[in-house]
């Protein structure tokens, strides 16, 4: 009778280890995912802030360059004030299919791209 048990209770040890490996396989795939979404936004916020800085400066120099030809330093800031405004307003009114819907888009992408050892 004890040799009856013994294959039962090997092949219900065999599937608890596969359980065990796929579950612990589903974690690390999806640690893995995390981590390349996390790193794919942190190197965009990186581009991000050296773009603002540049654009900082590239609007006080435009502002100050604007200013100049007016004849009022505070004229060329209200003008480009203007402009950031509009272009603030431009986007606020398309936001869903100009940023919402890329970042999504991008994000289901990259947890879904296979791997070459996935294949």
């Amino acid at each position: 009778m004890e040799n009856s048990a013994s294959p039962i209770a090997k092949l219900i040890e065999k599937a608890e280890d596969y359980v065990k490996t796929t579950l612990l396989l589903y974690r690390l795939t999806a640690i893995r995912k995390s981590a390349d979404v996390i790193a794919g936004i942190t190197i965009k916020l990186l581009l991000l802030l050296v773009i603002a800085f540049f654009l900082l400066m590239l609007s006080i120099g435009t502002s100050l360059w604007i200013g100049d030809l007016l004849g009022k330093a505070y004229y060329g800031f209200f003008i480009v004030t203007l402009f950031y405004l509009l272009t603030f307003i431009v986007l606020y009114i398309f936001r869903i299919p100009l940023i919402a819907t890329p970042t999504r888009n991008a994000v289901v992408i990259e947890m879904l791209k296979k791997d070459s050892h996935e294949e």
